[in-house]
């Protein structure tokens, strides 16, 4: 049985997926961090891009007090970049291989756990449209905001999706989760 596939990004209404602390600050709460705790339960490996890896590599480790840190620190990181170079530490290695071949095997293994692609956003959107992602979760914030770079731009064809699950939280936020359809 293959081991499953997971992404969850935060959004605002237009669709914006980069720098979400620029407009959820106001709208995250209880229920919020329980919806992540369950989409964190279980998982063993993260596929993280370079950019990120390297600004979460520089806090987390000094700031695990808190339930996002207890679950980061120990987790096994496998970190998209054609820049880094030998051991990062911090419980990660680098992806050297095609990174939609190497979910696929990762998923396929034996190994037990689920893997959440962390991001960047780039990264999330060609596994999805490679179909390496079984579930996208969107957690839409109600702001808009004016720039910032979108899971789905101009680049994406016609992709037809598959709601999942979906809950509206008491701060506003739809919370939907997402498969392919299939042709």
């Amino acid at each position: 049985m293959a081991r499953k596939v997971t992404a969850h990004l935060f959004s605002s209404v237009n669709g914006v997926s980069e720098a979400p602390h620029t407009f959820q600050f106001d709208s995250f709460g209880a229920a919020e961090g329980e919806l992540m705790g369950r989409t964190l339960a279980g998982v063993t490996d993260v596929i993280i891009g370079r950019s990120l890896w390297q600004e979460w590599s520089q806090y987390w480790p000094s700031n695990s007090d808190d339930g996002f840190g207890d679950f980061i620190n120990p987790v096994r990181k496998h970190v998209l970049s054609a820049t880094l170079e030998g051991g990062l530490g911090w419980n990660s290695q680098i992806i050297d291989d095609d990174p939609t071949d190497y979910v696929r095997a990762l998923a396929a293994s034996d190994d037990e756990g689920g893997i959440i692609v962390a991001g960047g956003v780039q990264t999330i959107r060609s596994l999805f449209l490679a179909g390496v992602i079984d579930t996208l979760t969107l957690t839409i914030h109600p702001a808009v905001t004016g720039q910032g770079r979108r899971l789905f731009d101009d680049s994406v064809p016609l992709t037809r999706l598959n709601l999942v699950d979906h809950t509206i939280t008491p701060a506003g936020n739809a919370v939907l989760t997402y498969s392919l359809r299939s042709a």
